[in-house]
């Protein structure tokens, strides 16, 4: 008498960049569609920015500007996104992916929130820029 072994896993088939495939365990990842919004990406080189300067790894905004290739006046627009309330800033990192069409949020509506320093009118003025621009939700999960 023969006995049977029957084993249920699960797998996926993936190709690797040099064109192969590979079995490998467990289920395929999924893959984020859309692109992250720009005002998402602006934040985040604003925060490497910052930690660069203050590792001592760049001296200042002009050398950063230099090294990116962009005026002074540009990266210091980027650096005041740092000064943003931190809620704010977590709002903005977890914007949903843009499927189609154009960014509803733009760095330029953020310039005037990021310039004021109390975080209590920053609060109001990103609610009352929220409120005036459609899809700001944040992504799900």
């Amino acid at each position: 008498m023969t006995e049977r072994l029957t084993i249920n896993r699960q797998f996926h088939v993936a190709t690797k960049r040099s064109g192969t495939k590979q079995i490998q365990s467990g289920t395929m990842p999924v893959t984020p569609t859309g692109r992250v919004p720009r005002i998402s990406r602006l934040l985040a080189l604003a925060h490497h920015c910052y930690r660069l300067v203050q590792s001592g790894t760049i001296i200042n905004q002009s050398e950063l500007a230099h090294f990116g290739q962009i005026s002074t006046t540009r990266m210091t627009q980027i650096m005041w996104l740092d000064n943003l309330a931190p809620d704010i800033q977590e709002e903005i990192l977890f914007l949903r992916r843009i499927t189609q069409g154009r960014d509803s949020i733009k760095e330029a509506d953020i310039r005037p929130i990021a310039k004021t320093l109390d975080w209590n009118k920053q609060r109001q003025m990103w609610r009352e820029l929220k409120k005036n621009s459609q899809a700001v939700n944040p992504a799900v999960g």
